[in-house]
């Protein structure tokens, strides 16, 4: 007895908290969770960090040397008839500090546009992962459609079998087909909670925030989940390619490299022009050391410094050379696998656009008819069981296959995005 209470108190407590789970789950739109991934993100707050530290970079390299402040000291008879002296000397750089600085502004700027690339690439991230949500919601609910059609379907072989109008094995054949769709949906329920978890992930959240999109069926869904309509215009790939030209990031960001690796080979190329060091100061000599009375004066000097005799620097201009085309070889790589990702990204989205509307236009349509007719006439016994179950496996393959084109449809424009590397169709408006 005490056993069974125990089980009953674990059986509430468990529905409560499940309960009480399902509650603090909050449902976001898409807008609103990349808004929440971009405050949350540590991997942005880093790369900010990274930029704050590129900025102060360039002032470290615009930076003077600090002045010396010398002093000469004569003690004992073989200081005599020499002067003290106090003074300061200063070290002057030539032609080193502007090309310093100008590294270091290309490479701040390689810093904002990463920054700028890791925020995108974020707001895409979240964009796919709330679609995986929505479209493995969208899954389970065609197969709780399914599930309910299969009931009836089970329902009405075994009115017709206490009639004499079904045989047992249609009985058996029918709970078959209920149980295994059962079981789908099962895995489906199950996928919907690792999309929950993943999407919460990419958002640096505690797994409490759903979509609140719960499938794809609202054509106005297109807009929510911030993807044009499949029967929208696509742009030319001409007009696309050059807008990926402006816009991706990668390209950018190779460009600022070279620039970086060039204003480096200057660098070192200018540490062969010696530095000049100027000086100047205070000069006397007390009663005790000229002998016969106090004398006092200045001083000013010059010298050049860091001259290029013993070594001369080439080593570090052969390597700032190397990286001018290492630097140059990257841009060339990332130029070829832009065009190929592009064209690959623009083919499958238009390949997802048509096969979405073969779905659409004919059928989806075709198939429920069909459904709806095999299904009378089942009824009619003008067919067997195992024709309107045949049927309804293909209607069901016809359903669930146009979840999955309607995911792969949003799938490509996103991974399309990403290839341009802008956020929204209003950016491709003005081709």
């Amino acid at each position: 007895m005490k056993f069974k209470l125990i089980l009953v108190l674990f059986i509430a407590l468990s529905i409560s908290a499940s309960t009480l789970a399902i509650e603090d789950i909050k449902q976001i739109t898409l807008d609103e969770a990349i808004n929440i991934a971009i405050e949350n993100s540590i991997e942005l707050e880093s790369q900010g960090l990274n930029v704050e530290i590129a900025k102060n970079e360039i002032k470290a390299a615009n930076r003077l040397q600090n002045p010396s402040i010398d002093t000469y000291w004569n003690m004992g008879d073989a200081g005599k008839g020499n002067p003290h002296s106090i003074g300061v000397s200063q070290m002057i750089e030539l032609f080193k500090r502007k090309h310093r600085k100008k590294s270091a502004i290309a490479s701040h700027q390689v810093s904002e546009e990463t920054a700028r690339y890791k925020n995108f690439d974020l707001k895409m991230d979240v964009r796919e992962a709330y679609i995986n949500l929505v479209s493995a919601k969208t899954i389970a609910d065609s197969l709780e459609v399914e599930e309910k059609l299969l009931s009836d379907i089970n329902a009405l072989v075994k009115q017709r079998q206490k009639i004499g109008k079904a045989t047992e094995t249609d009985v058996i054949q029918a709970s078959i087909s209920l149980n295994h769709v059962r079981t789908q949906l099962n895995t489906a329920k199950t996928n919907i909670m690792a999309a929950r978890f993943q999407f919460n992930s990419v958002m640096d959240t505690d797994p409490i925030y759903d979509s609140v999109i719960s499938n794809f069926d609202d054509d106005e869904n297109f807009d929510k989940l911030l993807t044009p309509s499949p029967k929208s215009d696509v742009p030319s790939f001409s007009d696309i390619l050059a807008l990926a030209e402006q816009h991706r990031y990668d390209l950018k960001i190779a460009q600022k490299e070279i620039e970086v690796a060039k204003n480096n080979l200057k660098i070192a190329t200018s540490q062969r022009v010696p530095d000049v060091e100027i000086s100047a100061g205070y000069l006397y000599q007390p009663i005790g050391m000229s002998g016969s009375q106090y004398l006092n004066g200045a001083y000013a000097g010059a010298s050049l410094v860091n001259l290029p005799i013993l070594y001369n620097y080439s080593p570090e201009i052969k390597n700032a050379k190397l990286e001018i085309q290492k630097a140059e070889l990257k841009y060339a790589a990332a130029q070829n696998n832009a065009f190929a990702n592009l064209s690959s990204a623009y083919e499958k989205l238009i390949n997802a656009k048509v096969n979405l509307n073969y779905y659409t236009d004919t059928l989806i349509e075709n198939s429920k008819t069909m459904m709806r007719t095999s299904k009378k006439n089942y009824e009619e016994g003008k067919t067997d069981l195992t024709s309107l179950i045949v049927i309804e496996q293909s209607y069901r393959s016809i359903i669930v296959g146009y979840t999955y084109a309607l995911a792969q449809y949003y799938s490509c424009w996103i991974n399309f995005l990403r290839e341009v590397d802008v956020e929204n169709l209003e950016q491709t408006a003005n081709l």
